[in-house]
């Protein structure tokens, strides 16, 4: 075994597919911050709230203002410098740290997608994807290399296959199954379409289109892996991400996993694609190298494998930390978020927050517009580390306000998939009382019925 793992680390291909892999990914991030700035989103989300929802142990991460530009200012330099392989480890750096700090700022914006541009950002950066067809290679040809370690394209490939198996493991769900919820909710809610707008209506298309996209999730890696199927899968790859592009608001999602599933074509592929862009006549990318790629540091070289094999077991993992919690996943959402479960819950949720001097006894009913955007009220309503966070928020504001030791309770109640609303947070906890942590959050209350699977 020991044997297989050292020929497989000193084993090659071609380093034109980890150099394509990295311009497509500094393009497809330079595209997004530009949609994300020209949508208003930095000022909208970032700027304007007066409260932003935090990740446990990160609240010291917080926008600063005006300033808050810089860092995108920043994310988006790092984007162009990765694309030409300009400064190549010092960017991936820079984009890793400046588009995680933007992620952790407000968790009322997570989404699967952006947390697997952090983790691929992370991976990027111990990778050698700036030797080749870059800038730096062509200031340095002693450190141009037409050849690259095989694992160094192989990984980026398992997160890849992670992020789609483990997804499609998400669907085995008596919801998403037998009920193809939350899929009849949401097509339903396209009926006005023109020409297809009648057959997002029919109970038929909506589990076609729930078990289409477990099966999808499930085994659209082993298409691409096989290159006798490689191009059917990648067709599907494509169909898939449109559709969804077309029928649910997920951004720049479908794109960015269009382009990351080229990655599994051959390293000629992607010769093919640089020779393109050298069709432009850009002298710094004129390099061309065949040489194994030779690590400046062996040290560091081997403490960057022992790295990314630590970080990609903990990916491995991770996403199975739910069941370490009691209670329904979907409900309570204590080790949802960080799992690949994309697309599998439609929630809706009302809070009415009521705030109680403790001497006193007055209450207060609290309007929540008054802290926070509508966005904000919509995720706090249903989320229960967004419901406390929020609580313990009014606690501070009421006590500066002169209440004695203010007493913060909620009325809360959430639908579910289609089910009807029920109580959701024990209407009796004083939460102000209730600290954050990673143990299971006691006062959330049964969800009463059962959803089968993973």
């Amino acid at each position: 075994m020991i044997l297989r793992i050292k020929t497989y680390l000193n084993s090659y291909t071609n380093a034109a597919s980890l150099a394509f892999y990295r311009i497509a990914f500094g393009f497809m991030m330079l595209l997004g911050l530009i949609r994300f700035a020209a949508n208003g989103w930095i000022d909208k989300f970032y700027i304007q709230p007066s409260f932003h929802f935090t990740y446990y142990g990160f609240s010291w991460i917080k926008p600063i203002g005006i300033y808050t530009y810089g860092i995108f200012i920043l994310c988006f330099l790092s984007c162009i410098f990765i694309m030409i392989g300009y400064k190549y480890r010092a960017s991936a750096i820079v984009f890793f740290l400046s588009f995680t700090y933007i992620e952790l700022m407000d968790k009322t914006t997570y989404l699967n997608h952006y947390y697997f541009i952090t983790v691929i950002s992370f991976i990027m950066i111990f990778l050698p994807a700036g030797n080749y067809f870059s800038v730096d290679s062509y200031r340095n040809p002693q450190q141009a290399f037409g050849k690259t370690p095989r694992w160094t394209v192989d990984i980026l490939k398992l997160m890849l296959a992670i992020v789609y198996f483990y997804a499609g493991l998400a669907k085995l769900n008596s919801d998403w199954l037998v009920n193809a919820m939350p899929l009849k909710i949401w097509l339903t809610g396209h009926s006005n379409l023109p020409f297809v707008g009648p057959l997002m209506l029919k109970s038929w298309l909506h589990y076609t289109f729930s078990w289409f996209g477990a099966a999808y999730d499930l085994f659209i890696v082993l298409l691409l892996i096989n290159r006798r199927t490689r191009i059917v899968g990648f067709i599907l790859v494509v169909v898939f991400h449109l559709l969804t592009s077309l029928l649910f608001p997920i951004g720049m999602f479908p794109y960015i996993m269009i382009v990351s599933s080229l990655i599994f074509f051959s390293g000629s592929f992607h010769q093919k694609c640089l020779t393109g862009i050298k069709l432009l006549h850009l002298p710094i990318l004129l390099v061309d190298n065949t040489k194994n790629y030779i690590p400046q540091n062996r040290s560091l070289y081997k403490g960057s494998i022992v790295v990314l094999s630590i970080f990609m077991f903990i990916q491995l993992v991770f996403p199975f930390r739910y069941l370490c919690y009691p209670g329904e996943l979907f409900w309570t959402e204590e080790g949802f978020r960080f799992s690949w479960r994309v697309m599998l819950m439609e929630k809706a949720g009302y809070a009415q927050f009521i705030v109680t001097d403790a001497k006193s006894g007055k209450k207060i009913y609290v309007n929540n517009e008054d802290f926070l955007t509508v966005f904000q009220e919509k995720q706090m309503s249903f989320q229960p580390d967004f419901i406390l966070e929020y609580a313990h928020f009014l606690h501070d504001h009421y006590q500066k306000e002169g209440l004695n030791d203010p007493e913060v309770r909620v009325q809360n109640y959430v639908a579910l998939n289609g089910r009807l609303s029920r109580p959701y947070v024990d209407p009796t906890i004083n939460l102000a009382e209730k600290k954050e942590s990673f143990e299971s959050k006691d006062w959330i209350l049964p969800f009463e019925d059962t959803i089968w699977g993973l």
